[in-house]
């Protein structure tokens, strides 16, 4: 049992923040109030939050150059370490993870997140999940069983790759309800048809797996979201259809990737039409360019369009609801996970959290810096 005493504590639902001890007991929080009895932390003149929630991040991600795939594997470790010694406790992979991830973390055998994985991105021919070149022809960088083929033509073939995944325990469904940012620039972009899209939801419903969707464009967001994905990652182009289409979902919009590009202004404007619409925001940093960036920044990004208050129940209260885990998870209550950060000072700046981290909890555990 340890209280981290002396903090002031982050309401993630109402964005206060309260003077209040918190108790954990084991894996949970025991108690949260003024004046409780324990083996004591000071966190006097700190700010304690959950442990931070990245619904979008590719821990495993292949590298640019031409390496073994251990090399994928491995790069992975440190990566894993690292984001949990900065407060960010639970993760969401968006592609490249297998389930061996997760269970190497679960036996102990390396450091991290709690981790849940899609496998792949699954999308029809010429969609962004079939790699190929010209001189090659099919290139399948991620070949591995643990790893199943994403690639589909008409619903029952659709059906068939979710299928696929949850044999090979994905927890999410990952599908691309467009291609790559690069191939709607070019005007080549192969999209899922609606009935295929359908296909996907349906299937991983029935398998009891939700659907997250890569979308760009405004178009690919409104038949991804109507075809009932869960969330829409990314959504560079929204209008007002776009947003119209997201009451029913959450919105991940990924802005650290492209923030120093040309397409940053754009981005930020899709962001705004969708608070401004009062869609639901949940935080994820897109890790798949080196060097990585991860929720920290994403968190300064939010702030400055949602407000530091926002920036931060996106990456934990709302992040939690988005991935079904709001009864575990995300707040600092009695009952829930013991997964908190503790930061210096008591405001909520955002602006550069990986200098305020004091300690991380994760699962009651203090965590050790990499």
């Amino acid at each position: 049992m340890t209280v981290l005493a002396g903090a002031h504590v982050f309401d993630a639902e109402t964005g206060d923040v309260i003077r209040a001890d918190v108790r954990l007991d084991g894996a949970r929080i025991a108690e949260v109030g003024l004046g409780l009895d324990g083996p004591a932390v000071d966190c006097s003149g700190g700010l304690l939050i959950p442990g931070l929630i990245d619904c979008h991040v590719h821990v495993a991600f292949r590298r640019p150059e031409s390496l073994p795939r251990s090399a994928r594997i491995l790069e992975a470790v440190p990566v894993l370490r690292g984001l949990l010694a900065r407060g960010i406790t639970t993760v969401r992979d968006a592609w490249g993870a297998d389930a061996g991830f997760k269970h190497a973390l679960a036996q102990g055998w390396i450091d991290g997140p709690d981790l849940l994985v899609s496998l792949r991105q699954l999308g029809p021919t010429g969609g962004l999940g079939d790699a190929w070149d010209p001189a090659a022809g099919a290139v399948d960088n991620y070949g591995d069983p643990s790893l199943p083929d994403p690639l589909f033509d008409g619903p029952e073939a659709a059906r068939a790759a979710v299928r696929r995944m949850v044999r090979a325990d994905a927890d999410w469904i990952k599908l691309g309800a467009s291609g790559s940012l690069r191939a709607v620039v070019a005007g080549v972009d192969v999209r899922p048809t609606d009935d295929e899209l359908a296909a996907v939801v349906d299937e991983a419903g029935r398998c009891g797996r939700d659907v997250l969707a890569h979308a760009h464009t405004s178009a690919a967001v409104v038949s991804a979201a109507r075809a009932g994905a869960r969330s829409i990652e990314h959504g560079t182009f929204l209008d007002d259809s776009a947003v119209a289409a997201l009451a029913d979902a959450w919105y991940v919009p990924t802005l650290s990737p492209m923030s120093e590009t040309e397409f940053a202004e754009q981005h930020r404007r899709s962001l705004r039409l969708a608070v401004e619409a009062g869609v639901r925001i949940a935080a994820g940093s897109d890790m798949a360019p080196r060097p990585h960036v991860d929720l920290t920044t994403e968190l300064r990004l939010l702030a400055a369009v949602l407000g530091d208050a926002a920036a931060l129940k996106a990456a934990t209260s709302e992040a939690a609801r988005l991935l079904r885990l709001d009864d575990d998870r995300g707040r600092i209550e009695p009952g829930l996970r013991a997964d908190v950060v503790w930061l210096a000072g008591v405001d909520l700046d955002v602006s550069d959290l990986p200098a305020r981290v004091r300690a991380v909890w994760h699962d009651g555990q203090p965590v050790t810096s990499p």
